[in-house]
Formats: structure tokens, C-alpha cells, sequence
């Protein structure tokens, strides 16, 4: 065949001649049609859904750019996993590449040319064009053959598990297929025309070239390559069609998902939970049925890519309990699926091995939102897992140790079922009275929490804060007896009516009395006063009037209030991040300032601010009884006293949360740990640090 092509740029449909070009167009306007029809049976099946509480798309072009930003930096792939965040940005980088440049030439070919008579595919534009899709082009191939040998060579643990199929290597393999095989068509193409034209300029394309010089060292001529090209170019061609049209039906449909997912999300997802309708009837509390879920919380579920990386992070699931975050994703996927297909409804979740979700399994959340952070797509489990937990709540399924708390809750406003009028009693032991914030005008309204008031170990805590606040001579006072437990936990556990209750009710007792602030000893008051207690109506204050006390603490110490000069003690320490105060709130670096004000040598564990694993207590795990090997506290000590770099020279490990100084208490008892370490409370360090 000759072809006078001496001009810059390459042929288009060589070899393929009217009729398959016409085939070929065919094809493609078949695929998309089949993409588009996908796609609207995805979106027609959200609208079938229920609403979600939230506005999810205000302020869309912000949305959809804070998304693309996202996306693009592969920064949520990154965390925790920096191999997994390069490769999949050489994938999403290459991919789009490739996407964009066919786009660009079918523009040249299906617009330009015909509207001009002249085509924009030439030159140094067709020399620029040709090597950064062979460059990215190339991060493309890395990046899937670097998925392929995490998934198969090195069999990663986390991408593996009941819900792991033949889908997941067919779209590996069609996409690894689709890079190595549009390089091919390259060589072919690039060997095949050599006879008829000076091709010395395709160099550019580095390696089209590479596979040319390959096809030669291997004995084909340039003859073999123009005669083998239609049948390569026609294998590559259909795969790719067959790619645009299966993306909506299977896990491809991840690229869609994922990113409107993003666009889609709620930054205080999980820190701020949503609320019950005032006029729902019990029955209609919590999911009944799949389109009961939000037509976000079914996005979701397609969303999810099985990437696993919600699994390795969750405390819950390393201790043995029956969860397992991705697993309750897909669950609920299969069955909407499932039942789209005709088949038998069951519930969504009760006990005894009949629903969708056992009752167990979501007993055995700790709220700690650990999931949430680490998931790459911004799946909100941690509200769907809440909202499954109402619905236990309100069919009578409750665990009978959190229904005990619930009830000591409901006659005594507190979770211990001690007297109200014992609330105090912590104060006893001071030599200096605590001032009532009912009776004076105060800076600081300082809600102490039912641990530090009941609990013989955290009313240490309280008292040692107490102390630091009397040193530096702050204006502060509490509420005694008026004080009631946060709520924080019963919302997390499903309890949304004695929630709301509670509410009330400490917002009338707080707004009673004349403050500036709040400030809280537990991280879990922090956030659901600063967080969730906003959204209703009995409360009067805003999110920037809440702190908790390391916060306000930390303030003091930087001002010169305690008087410390940073050399008071020599201790060796690590610092435990809590989930409320850091992974919910971002509040990492004011206890850290606290700890090295005291002089201790300061040591972090590999997990931490963000990556702290949970002690095992939020979500009402405090309440319950668990059979687990290992229990997280006694996981979380071992990491102290073993990964830290001063290893088990660790003396102190220190907490800033009532829950974690009591799981760690417990820890170190049932670990074996009791003469290698003591848990001591960030503001008994502080205590002893002003005293000294």
C-alpha cells in the first residue's frame, strides 16, 4: 500500500479501510449507548432511595472542584500506604491521559477536519501529543502491573476476603490488557509503515518505538506488521468498546462512584450524626429495608472499591469481634442487588443469623471512625452503622449491658445508676472549693462528665485538673448536681430519643448559668457539645464556644499561667491519641505541647494523631462484654512498649479521655502489663509537673 504520509503525524484507520470504519463507529456509538443506559439504571435506582438529611450537593462547583483536587492528589490513597497512593496515581493519571488524548484525536478527526479541511494533528503538536501519551501512557501499565503483583504476586492480605471475585481480576486484567495492548498497536503500526514512509520522527513515542525494535529482534518484517495490524488494532479497538460499556454493570463503575461520592460528601459525616424526623413512628427508625438507606448511603455501597483498607484499620475487626467494615458495605450492596433481581426480602439487621447484618456485628463498632479516615472514597459507615444500631434499639435487640446504662441513664442521668446528688462528691478531697457555676459568673464552664465524677480513677483526673486550673487562677465552675451525661455514646448506640432528652436537659442547665466557653474533660462532651448539641434548638451556643481542657490548658501554659519552664520532670512517655478529640476533632497538637511542657521525654507510637488505633470504648464498647484476643487496650500497650523507638523503656503512657484511662487500666491488668508501664492522665503529669 503506498500512502503519501511524509507530514508529521500518523495515520488514522490505516489498513481499516470505509467499511470497518463504519463498523467501528457503530461499535462505539453501541458502547456508549450501553454505558449511558448503565449509568442512568445506577442514578434511576438512587432516586428510588430515600432522602438524605443533609444538603449533599449545595455549593456544587465547589464540590465538584474540591473533588477533582482531591482525586487528583490521590492524598486519601496516600494515608497510611504510600506504595497503594503512588500506584493508583499512576493509574488515575495515565488513564485520564489516555482518555483525554482519544478524545482530542476524535475531535481532530470528527469535528476539526471535516468543518476546515484541515486537521490540528500534525507537527509538534502530533510530536508533544505522542510523547505524553506515551509517557503517561507508560505510569499506566506500571501502576496495574504494580496492582497486579500486590493483588497475586505478594497476595495482600486485605485484598482478599468472601467478597473478593472474578470481577476483581477481569477488570485488573482488561485494564492491564488495554495499556500493554494500545503500545502494541503502537510497534505494529509504527514497523508497518516504515516501508512507506520515514518514520524517524516516532521516536518521540518511546515506547511504540522500544516494541518495534522488539517486533524486529523478534524477526518480524515491516510486510508481517502492515498484514497482522487490523487484526491487532481490531482486537485492541474491541476491548476498549467492551471496557465503555461493561464500566456502569461491575467494578468499574468505582471511577463514577468514587468520584460522586466525593462530590457527595459530609466533612462532619460521623462527628455529627443525623437525627430522627419528630414524627416517626418507631418502625420507621432506623433501616427496615434497603431503600430505607439514603440515596448517598446507596452510593456508598457502589463506591466501595474492596480495597480493604477500612478492614486493616479497624480495632474491632484485629480483636476478633464480628465485624468487618467493608464486609457490612458489601453486604448490603449484594442484597439491594439481590433483591432488584427478585429475590427474598429479609431485614437489614436483628439477632440470631437471619438479617442482612447480625445484631453482633454492629454491636461491635467502637465509633472510633478509624474506617471512615483510612477509606480512599469517603464511605460514611460509621452513620450507617448508627442508624443500623437505632433500629436494634427500637425492635428490643439492644445488648442487655448497654440497655443497663441506658436505663441508669434514663432514672439517674448517669451511665454508673449513682445518685445525682453523688455527682460532686469528687470535689471532696480538694483543699479549695469548686466554684458553682450556677451561683457566679464564670470564663469557664467546666462540664466534668460522668467518669471523672463517678469513677474512683478519673475523679483523680478531675481532681488534678482542678488543681492546674486553681494554679494558673482561672474563672471556672461546674454544675454539680445539674449535670447530666453528655449523650454521646447513647447516640452512638441508637438510643435517639434518650439522646434528644439529654440534650434538653443539659442545655437548660447550662444556659442557666452566665459563661464564655465551655471546656470538657472528655473528648466525647467535647464533641457532642461542639458538634451535634448545635443542631437543636434548646442550645444557644456555637461550635467555637466549646473546647476541652487540653486545648484551653495548653493556652495557659504557653502564656506563662502555670509557671512551668519545661525541665519539671524527666519521665519517658508515649501519648495515646483519643478518637473523639484527635481522628474526630483534629486536636493533636495541644496535649502533645502539654506533655513536652512538663520536660517528659515524649516518644510517639507508629499510630498516631490521625492513625491511633482505638482503645476499644467509644460506641459503648465500655459497657459491654466482649470475648477478644486481643483485647485493643491490650494491643495498643504492647505497640507502646514494643514499637515506640524507646521500646520498653516507656514509663508512662499517657491518656487524655476518662474511656481510655479506663480501658487502659483494664488493659494493662488483663495484657500482663502492670509492672511494665503506668497510665497516668495527661493532667495528673501537668499536676505534678506545676507542683514540682
Amino acid at each position: 500500500m503506498s500512502l503519501a504520509l511524509q507530514t508529521t503525524t500518523r495515520p488514522t484507520f490505516w489498513r481499516i479501510g470505509p467499511v470497518g470504519k463504519a463498523v467501528f463507529y457503530y461499535l462505539a456509538a453501541l458502547a456508549i449507548l450501553v454505558f449511558l443506559y448503565g449509568v442512568y439504571g445506577r442514578v434511576s435506582r438512587y432516586a428510588r432511595a430515600s432522602e438524605d438529611p443533609f444538603d449533599r450537593l449545595d455549593s456544587l462547583p465547589d464540590r465538584v472542584f474540591t473533588a477533582a483536587r482531591l482525586a487528583l492528589s490521590n492524598r486519601k490513597q496516600l494515608d497510611r500506604d504510600t506504595v497503594a497512593g503512588v500506584m493508583h496515581a499512576f493509574v488515575v493519571w495515565g488513564f485520564l491521559t489516555l482518555l483525554i488524548g482519544t478524545t482530542i484525536l476524535g475531535v481532530d478527526m470528527d469535528l476539526y477536519r471535516p468543518l476546515t479541511g484541515d486537521s490540528f494533528f500534525v507537527g509538534r503538536f502530533y510530536l508533544s501529543y505522542s510523547f505524553v501519551m506515551d509517557a503517561m501512557g507508560l505510569l499506566f501499565v506500571v501502576g496495574v502491573g504494580v496492582a497486579l503483583w500486590r493483588r497475586y504476586g505478594r497476595r495482600m492480605e486485605r485484598l482478599h476476603d468472601r467478597h473478593t471475585s472474578r470481577e476483581d481480576d477481569l477488570f485488573l486484567g482488561a485494564l492491564f490488557v488495554l495499556g500493554v495492548g494500545g503500545y502494541l498497536t503502537e510497534g505494529v503500526r509504527i514497523l508497518g509503515t516504515s516501508t512507506v514512509r520515514d518514520v524517524s520522527f516516532e521516536t518521540v513515542s518511546f515506547v511504540g518505538w522500544f516494541l518495534k525494535d522488539v517486533l524486529v529482534l523478534a524477526g518480524v518484517t515491516p510486510e508481517t506488521a502492515a498484514a497482522a495490524y487490523p487484526f491487532v488494532w481490531w482486537s485492541h479497538s474491541l476491548v476498549a468498546l467492551w471496557f465503555v460499556a461493561w464500566i456502569p454493570y461491575a467494578k468499574p463503575f468505582h471511577m463514577l462512584s468514587s468520584f460522586g461520592n466525593i462530590v457527595a460528601r459530609d466533612e462532619n459525616a460521623g462527628v455529627r450524626l443525623p437525627g430522627v424526623p419528630e414524627d416517626a413512628a418507631p418502625e420507621d427508625i432506623g433501616p427496615s429495608e434497603i431503600d430505607d438507606f439514603s440515596w448517598k448511603q446507596l452510593l456508598d455501597h457502589d463506591a466501595c472499591t474492596k480495597c480493604g483498607r477500612c478492614s486493616s484499620v479497624c480495632p474491632a475487626k484485629a480483636s476478633g469481634r464480628p465485624l468487618d467494615p467493608r464486609n457490612v458495605i458489601l453486604d448490603l450492596k449484594r442484597y439491594r442487588e439481590a433483591r432488584d433481581a427478585g429475590g427474598e426480602e429479609v431485614p437489614i439487621v436483628a439477632d440470631g443469623g437471619t438479617s442482612v447484618i447480625d445484631a453482633h456485628t454492629m454491636e461491635s463498632c467502637m465509633s472510633c471512625m478509624a474506617c471512615m479516615d483510612a477509606c480512599p472514597v469517603d464511605i460514611e459507615h460509621v452513620t450507617q452503622f448508627t442508624e443500623m444500631n437505632r433500629r436494634l434499639t427500637e425492635s428490643g435487640e439492644m445488648d442487655e449491658h448497654v440497655q443497663d446504662a441506658m436505663m441508669n441513664v434514663f432514672q439517674h442521668g448517669n451511665t454508673f445508676g449513682d445518685p445525682e446528688r453523688r455527682r460532686p462528691d469528687w470535689t471532696d478531697d480538694l483543699d479549695f472549693d469548686v466554684p458553682d457555676a450556677r451561683d457566679q459568673s464564670v470564663e469557664y464552664l467546666w462540664y466534668v462528665g460522668d467518669y471523672p465524677s463517678y469513677d474512683e480513677r478519673n475523679q483523680r483526673v478531675a481532681r488534678a485538673l482542678a488543681r492546674v486550673f486553681e494554679a494558673a487562677d482561672v474563672e471556672y465552675g461546674i454544675l454539680y448536681e445539674a449535670e447530666q451525661t453528655d449523650g454521646n455514646d447513647v447516640r452512638r448506640v441508637g438510643e435517639e430519643g434518650l439522646y434528644e432528652m439529654l440534650v434538653e436537659d443539659n442545655a437548660a442547665a447550662i444556659q442557666d448559668c452566665e459563661f464564655e466557653s465551655i471546656v470538657t474533660t472528655d473528648p466525647h462532651s467535647f464533641n457532642t457539645f461542639r458538634n451535634e448539641y448545635p443542631e437543636f434548638e434548646a442550645c444557644e451556643w456555637d461550635a467555637d464556644d466549646v473546647f476541652h481542657y487540653t486545648q484551653v490548658v495548653a493556652d495557659l501554659a504557653e502564656s506563662g499561667a502555670l509557671g512551668l519552664s519545661g525541665d519539671e520532670l524527666d519521665y519517658t512517655v508515649t501519648y495515646h491519641d483519643p478518637c473523639h478529640l484527635g481522628r474526630y476533632n483534629d486536636v493533636f497538637e495541644a496535649p502533645r505541647a502539654l506533655v513536652d511542657a512538663t520536660g517528659c521525654d515524649r516518644y510517639e507510637m507508629p499510630r498516631n494523631r490521625a492513625d491511633s488505633f482505638c482503645c476499644g470504648g467509644g460506641g459503648g464498647g465500655l459497657w459491654m462484654d466482649f470475648d477478644e484476643e486481643p483485647k485493643p487496650s491490650e494491643e495498643r500497650l504492647r505497640e507502646a512498649l514494643e514499637d515506640t523507638d524507646a521500646g520498653d523503656r516507656v514509663e508512662k503512657f499517657v491518656v487524655a479521655c476518662p474511656m481510655c484511662m479506663t480501658m487502659y487500666e483494664d488493659g494493662r491488668k488483663t495484657g500482663g502489663y502492670e509492672d511494665d508501664v503506668e497510665i497516668v492522665g495527661l493532667t495528673e503529669l501537668l499536676a505534678e509537673a506545676v507542683a514540682a
